[in-house]
């Protein structure tokens, strides 16, 4: 996947995964997203993309990641345009490498790219000829920017990440983020990695390297210093993979108790849309330990960052 990623010049050229991307360059992204954060609080954010276009290409429903990429765009000076995929050609039965290419010949400089198939990111990389390709996430494969936010949240707190235990958990099988939260964790170095959900909603054990797999719930939170809860992925599902919502919750949703079995302050997480009473208590989604908006939060200059990397000099 690399070679689609990275240029001749070793410039990163699109993002599509953070699996092999490497410590070095995932650590320059975040201290880039640091930097942008504290330019913009000081109201000195660089108009790095001044004169670029980029255009948000959602297959997908979204709005956090949809909006969240586009004020990114913008704070950077670029101009932005979000694609009415209901009303464009690909609904004539165009492909989605000639809209691309169409696109491209307007002079685009960028495409944010949402779909539910594994790898139609990967294919626009492989297709474009001078526009760069960031995947927003693509069926269970991987959502590269949630992955970073993420990373750079924990980072806030843990400034050694080889020290810390990190759980996730829910519903493994379906999540593109937790599969980016494992990339980006393990090239980061943190000690221990824990994945867990009911068997029918954990991949093969093989896809989950360096990861301890549980299915219980209580052993997984135990000790944690960060606890990831996702939520379960209906959409992806291609039959009921729990008995209900409430013996659901009764095993795996995080609520006070459980969570008082993680380290003391743990730090709580969830990429949202959050599902209060499937996975996670409302207690706990707004107490003290959660660090849920400020990963909101943390998702603009990631993906400002990601962007600054693609498209500045």
């Amino acid at each position: 996947m690399n070679d689609i990623q990275i240029g001749a010049d070793g410039r990163l050229r699109h993002l599509v995964t953070l699996d092999g991307l490497g410590r070095e360059r995932i650590t320059a992204l975040l201290d880039r997203a640091a930097a942008l954060r504290a330019a913009a609080a000081a109201r000195q954010t660089p108009q790095l993309l001044a004169g670029r276009t980029v255009i948000n290409l959602f297959f997908e429903p979204s709005t956090r990641t949809r909006t969240s990429f586009e004020l990114a765009a913008r704070r950077l000076g670029a101009q932005v345009l979000n694609f009415d995929i209901a009303s464009s050609s690909t609904s004539k039965g165009e492909s989605i490498e000639d809209t691309l290419a169409t696109l491209e010949a307007m002079h685009a400089d960028a495409f944010i790219v949402r779909h539910k198939e594994n790898g139609t990111p990967a294919r626009l990389a492989a297709s474009a000829h001078r526009a760069a390709i960031l995947n927003a996430g693509d069926g269970n494969h991987a959502h590269p920017t949630q992955g970073l936010l993420d990373a750079l949240t924990i980072r806030d707190r843990h400034a050694d990440l080889s020290t810390i235990t990190v759980a996730i958990c829910g519903d493994i099988l379906h999540s593109r983020v937790a599969r980016s939260d494992l990339h980006v964790l393990r090239a980061l170095g943190v000690r221990e990695l824990r994945a867990c959900g009911p068997r029918a909603l954990l991949p093969p054990a093989g896809e989950l390297p360096g990861c301890t797999v549980t299915e219980d719930f209580d052993a997984a939170v135990e000790g944690a210093d960060v606890v990831i809860m996702l939520r379960l992925q209906k959409e992806r599902m291609q039959q009921a993979h729990v008995d209900s919502e409430a013996a659901y919750f009764e095993r795996y949703g995080l609520t006070p108790a459980r969570l008082a079995r993680a380290a003391t302050d743990a730090l709580v997480m969830h990429p949202g849309p959050m599902n209060r009473g499937v996975e996670i208590d409302s207690a706990v989604a707004d107490g003290p330990q959660s660090a849920i908006l400020a990963q909101v939060a943390n998702g603009i200059p990631v993906r400002m960052a990601c962007l600054a990397a693609l498209l500045s000099p």
